[in-house]
């Protein structure tokens, strides 16, 4: 018994140890801790509880007979969506409209912190970061009827310009092969400035001695550029394309429900959109969540496979 004791003492005085330096660390931290109740909140309440009601895509979901007495189909839902000609149309529309985002919009941020970055007068620094970001912060409501505006063929400026130079107007919010051009362009003008906040914050990270060192061995800004700065962004530029990838099948609904019309439906036509007629003016729930829990399975397939990807590279999230 003496033995056992002897063996089990440091092992409640390290749990006691444990314990009391919890105790202190929250009680240096309390206020980071309060800080975090909202944003802990809200995640509970708007994100994780909701969850359950991924159940009625397995249902002929009614609001009459509520969830509990719904009748439940099984993978009828998700059979009927499949086999929808509708869908692939959709589907399509979606990750070509996803690729282009990615490919025109992830760059831009970077691409543009990097250039506010070798800005060495302050002021105009200073002032051009306030300007950039001044469009995150205009509703897409506000957006989408600037650009109604800017593009009209009869008081757009931009068809003023056209027929200035003798050619006619161009209706361009009713030809197709403008549309996915238009929404991108406007996706990555409203964001490009508030994005690169994250990419300017990671730089301030990089050591500043390599700069020197790198001067003294006379590498150029370009070298610098390539052989520091990007290095130094790499963890962040992975973390963000990994994060991004999982909402690949997510092009937002505003952009595309303000700006599309049944004359660009063949290429406009998103999930989303898709989802919210299915949905909501049809009153076909259960199938709209369907497609929600498609969405979300294939972002959370390509999360974990963009993660893999990265983790060859060393350059993983978990």
């Amino acid at each position: 018994m003496g033995i056992s004791l002897e063996h089990e003492q440091p092992t409640v005085v390290t749990t006691m140890q444990r314990r009391n330096e919890s105790r202190r660390h929250f009680a240096k931290h309390k206020w980071l801790y309060i800080f975090l109740i909202p944003g802990c909140a809200y995640l509970l309440i708007f994100k994780y509880i909701p969850i359950f009601g991924i159940v009625i895509a397995f249902q002929d979901f009614s609001l009459v007979k509520g969830i509990w007495n719904s009748e439940w189909v099984g993978l009828e839902n998700f059979q009927y969506l499949f086999q929808s000609k509708d869908f692939y149309v959709v589907l399509r529309n979606t990750l070509i409209l996803s690729s282009y985002q990615l490919i025109c919009g992830f760059p831009a941020p970077i691409i543009l912190a990097i250039m506010l970055n070798e800005v060495r007068h302050m002021a105009f620094k200073r002032v051009s970061q306030t300007i950039l970001y001044l469009p995150h912060f205009i509703s897409w409501v506000v957006l989408a009827g600037m650009i109604i505006n800017f593009l009209s063929p009869s008081t757009g400026a931009v068809n003023h310009i056209i027929t200035a130079f003798g050619y006619k107007p161009i209706p361009f919010l009713l030809e197709p092969q403008y549309f996915r051009s238009i929404i991108v362009s406007a996706d990555v003008w409203k964001g490009i400035g508030w994005g690169t906040i994250i990419y300017l914050a990671a730089m301030t990270g990089i050591d500043t001695s390599l700069y020197e060192a790198a001067k003294m061995d006379g590498a150029s800004r370009i070298k610098q550029i390539v052989h520091i700065t990007l290095p130094g962004l790499l963890p962040t530029i992975v973390i963000l394309l990994v994060l991004q990838l999982g909402h690949i099948l997510d092009n937002g609904f505003e952009q595309v429900f303000l700006l599309y019309n049944p004359s660009t439906y063949e290429v406009a036509d998103v999930l989303e959109t898709y989802t919210y007629r299915i949905g909501l003016i049809d009153g076909r729930l259960s199938f709209s969540a369907a497609v929600g829990l498609f969405k979300a399975a294939v972002g959370f397939v390509l999360v974990l496979g963009a993660n893999r990807i990265a983790k060859l590279f060393g350059q993983n999230i978990w």
